[in-house]
């Protein structure tokens, strides 16, 4: 007899929310984990970096006090202060009352684990692999953890750095963008694609790379870092902008924000005969591997490397495990959020994608500077574009760009789920002065009946 029915291997939250799951149903559930419960995401990544934006989104306010009629003085900060807020946060999140093993977890087969570190082996006749992925190197470029930075280092640097290159310009890039330039950093954020935040519709970008400007963020789009020199604690980076001239920019900190990569090494999966592809785990729609009785959920699986998939993913798994029949995941539904300011928010398909698999489709397009909650806020940069199918009037996406835009992302994506049209978006009547009154006022826009612009 097994010694549990479901082991997780790893606490991050497709792994803790897993096991919560499998606990629920009535499964004996054990949870592995050498570092933190929580993972990246409640540890070095979701939470303490949107703590830290909050703490730079307060500190414009202060700073810009003038323009709502309010005198202050010289405005200091304690960026530390904000890292120790941060971590305080992550402490009070991670009390889930999930009941862990320390140790790193190595599959021996497919229903046996190694637990190094605890010197023992328990059995399962499940087994989830939930052991996330780590930030993506660039090669020939080291990463010394000092000077050259990937998130993890940089969510708990305690200064402010006076000049950063970010490598990287998607959304972990111009989230810390966002706060060291808040803090007084000069910032330049280096880009291989054509524009910012590449995997959002086109006129996100161009929405954000003007408000960024406007700000003094600066970016290169189109550019390639060849190399990094380190000296003495600053280092100076080699770029070759899109028109192929090179140039070298010294700087005090350099941030690496190109992407991650699953952590399946070292954990067995060639012991237990489990398939990877491209350096990820393959599963099905129900999270299982090649192997029966052997699970994979999260970014370890290649998907979609955010938390709230991760977790989604971890509840199939468990439903799955308990006899259940759980609806699987459209990952091209999944919702996608950006935290810097403005703030960033999509599903689906932007237009180009839908041009590109051959949809007929309208556009409905609402700015938030025609939005009187938004001008009443002072954040009048953004809009809301949805993008619908022609012939049946659902969405195939929504693109949000401007304040509380990840709040605003739900709404949205339950019309998409219970297969509601725009019409019916236009119809539902948002409560005033809201900057929800955007969504149905760009769902009115599709047909061109838009009420405020």
């Amino acid at each position: 007899m097994a010694d549990y029915d479901v082991v997780v291997i790893g606490a991050g939250p497709g792994g803790y929310v897993a096991a919560i799951r499998a606990a629920q149903l009535g499964l004996s559930t054990a949870v592995i984990e050498d570092d933190n419960v929580g993972g990246v995401c409640l540890n070095w990544g979701c939470i303490p970096s949107k703590s830290l934006l909050r703490n730079a989104e307060v500190l414009e306010l202060v700073k810009n006090a003038g323009e709502y009629g309010i005198s202050v003085g010289d405005v200091t900060f304690d960026y530390g202060l904000a890292i120790d807020r941060s971590r305080q946060v992550v402490r009070l999140l991670r009390k889930n009352g999930v009941e862990h093993i320390s140790g790193r977890g190595i599959l021996q087969s497919a229903n046996t684990i190694a637990i190094d570190g605890a010197d023992r082996a328990i059995s399962a006749d499940n087994i989830m692999v939930a052991t996330g992925a780590r930030a993506r190197h660039i090669p020939g470029i080291p990463v010394d953890g000092e000077t050259v930075l990937t998130s993890r280092e940089a969510i708990v640097l305690r200064e402010v750095p006076e000049r950063v290159v970010i490598v990287g310009g998607g959304a972990i890039g111009v989230e810390f963008a966002d706060i060291y330039h808040s803090y007084g950093a000069e910032v330049m954020i280096i880009e291989m694609l054509p524009r910012l935040v590449p995997l959002e519709d086109e006129e996100i970008s161009q929405q954000l790379e003007r408000v960024f400007r406007r700000r003094g963020i600066g970016f290169k789009t189109g550019a390639m870092v060849g190399g990094v020199t380190v000296s003495e604690g600053t280092a100076a980076v080699t770029v070759t902008d899109a028109d192929g001239s090179v140039s070298e920019i010294e700087c005090d900190k350099v941030l690496v924000a190109i992407g991650v990569q699953g952590n399946t090494e070292d954990i067995g999966l060639e012991v237990a005969g489990v398939n990877t592809e491209r350096g990820y785990i393959t599963v099905d729609d129900e999270m299982r591997t090649n192997v029966p009785g052997v699970f994979a959920i999260g970014d370890v699986t290649g998907k979609l490397p955010l938390a709230h998939v991760a977790s989604a993913q971890g509840v199939i798994a468990a439903e799955v495990i308990a006899g259940m029949n759980p609806m699987p995941l459209d990952y091209s539904l999944m919702p996608r959020a950006t935290y810097c300011r403005p703030q960033i928010a999509s599903f689906g398909l932007t237009e180009q994608q839908a041009i590109d698999a051959g949809y007929s489709f309208k556009v409905g397009r609402f700015p938030m500077a025609a939005s009187g909650k938004a001008l009443a806020m002072g954040e009048p940069n953004g809009m809301v574009k949805l993008v619908v199918d022609s012939e049946v009037g659902e969405l195939l996406g929504a693109h949000i760009i401007g304040p509380e835009a990840t709040e605003l992302l739900g709404e949205v994506g339950l019309s998409r789920l219970l297969e509601g049209t725009t019409t019916e978006l236009g119809w539902l009547v948002h409560p005033h002065p809201t900057i929800s009154e955007t969504i149905k006022e760009a769902a009115l826009a599709v047909e061109g009946e838009a009420i405020h612009i």
